[in-house]
């Protein structure tokens, strides 16, 4: 298992990668489970009004969460590619600028 991580605006989000050979949560919408790598992550985006408050980059922003992503990959380089991508676009959906995401794999978790 790894955790995956992008770093943007003064604030984080983290997701989870299953390997081969580790069982990833079972909920609805989820891939086939015969997929080696798994992804979950929770996706977000801005909002008018109403959903949760966050700072970013010094100003606040509404935010409205929906429910997990969890994508399935062949391989572990497209698995952390995707969750990379996954990571910038969160941000981006809230103003943040993808190259400025910092994104870290914590692969002794």
């Amino acid at each position: 298992m790894l955790l995956i991580r992008g770093r943007a605006g003064g604030t984080a989000l983290t997701g989870t990668l299953y390997e081969r050979g580790e069982t990833a949560p079972s909920f609805s919408g989820a891939p086939d489970e015969d997929a080696p790598y798994v992804w979950v992550c929770d996706s977000f985006y801005e909002v008018e009004s109403g959903g949760q408050r966050q700072q970013i980059d010094g100003a606040t922003v509404n935010v409205a969460f929906e429910s997990p992503v969890a994508h399935g990959f062949e391989t572990r380089e497209q698995a952390i590619e995707g969750a990379k991508e996954h990571l910038r676009t969160q941000f981006a959906r809230v103003g943040v600028a993808e190259s400025d995401v910092e994104v870290e794999v914590e692969e002794d978790y």
